[in-house]
């Protein structure tokens, strides 16, 4: 895949929880308990529909339950790879699954695949992001919210690049000034919890195959404004916690006291397995009142 591109008994393991920088574990009760789906590239197609019924399925037996789901982009297979048809026909298959099978909230943010760059006439009301926010009721890219203390930021993170060929992962300075004012006017007893579908930052761009004396990383795989929003979490203590997708691995960087945690696809490697070594899977993660958390990655 070209990167600049009544609950069924259920199987699966659920790693050890890991607890936020070392610290020990939590005694007091969570505030809330979410998990993080990203990367589902749903279609009718390699049983990916009954799969992600599984998925669901396991996310709903979590115990103790689970309260919220942030979806963290490429919710349909590639917008860019069908006609309008095939289109309609995977967001219809979503929206059916999610009401049969799943009684959980669910937010979202866009991912790469969620949005019809190519189309020759850009004109049509599929172009670019805004037929996808249609179908996942968003009134914009990017929004905020509060839940249990903490509040939540959910990002835009794929943009065209400057010759307007591909994607890369940015802000850009309308949503950058909207995240200053974010985090300027949140109190800083409040903990912050950001999402994006591409990572803000990673380490899993030094995997690669064949490297002999440099990695490639590309625009499309990790922001390209990484440095600006670095410093920008660092005057605000109360950013714990940045959540992505995109990569279909699994790793987690922690800078600054902020953890950077890009969790595995729904779909591993689209509906085919693993990828390398990261397992179909999704995140559980506890949040406790004084900003701390704990997080596992769950192989359903």
């Amino acid at each position: 895949m070209r990167r600049r591109a009544a609950l069924k008994n259920l199987g699966g393991l659920l790693a050890a929880p890991a607890v936020h920088v070392g610290a020990a574990a939590p005694a007091e009760q969570p505030v809330l308990r979410i998990a993080h789906l990203t990367d589902i590239h749903l279609k009718n197609d390699l049983g990916a529909p009954a799969k992600f019924t599984r998925c669901l399925h396991h996310v709903q037996q979590q115990t103790p339950k689970v309260q919220l789901i942030m979806n963290g982009g490429d919710v349909v297979f590639d917008m860019n790879k069908e006609n309008l048809g095939a289109i309609d026909d995977q967001w219809k298959l979503m929206k059916s699954v999610l009401k049969a099978e799943c009684s959980l909230p669910m937010v979202y943010c866009l991912g790469n695949h969620d949005i019809w760059w190519h189309e020759n006439t850009k004109g049509q009301a599929t172009y670019g992001k805004q037929y996808a926010m249609q179908q996942l009721e968003l009134a914009k890219p990017y929004y905020s919210f509060s839940r249990s203390g903490w509040k939540f930021i959910v990002l835009d993170s794929v943009h065209l690049d400057v010759d307007a060929t591909w994607y890369i992962g940015k802000l850009g300075d309308e949503q950058f000034a909207w995240l200053e004012n974010e985090l300027r006017t949140t109190p800083a007893t409040t903990p912050v919890l950001v999402m994006s579908h591409i990572p803000i930052l990673t380490a899993v761009l030094m995997i690669q195959d064949d490297v002999v004396n440099r990695w490639e990383m590309l625009g499309g795989d990790m922001h390209t404004d990484t440095a600006k929003i670095i410093n920008l979490f660092y005057k605000h203590p109360n950013v714990k916690l940045c959540l992505s997708g995109h990569l279909h691995l699994r790793d987690k960087v922690v800078y600054n006291n902020v953890t950077y945690l890009c969790n595995g696809a729904v779909s591993g490697a689209w509906w085919k397995g693993n990828l390398r070594e990261t397992a179909p899977g999704y995140g559980v993660l506890d949040l406790y009142a004084d900003g701390r958390f704990t997080e596992s990655y769950v192989n359903y």
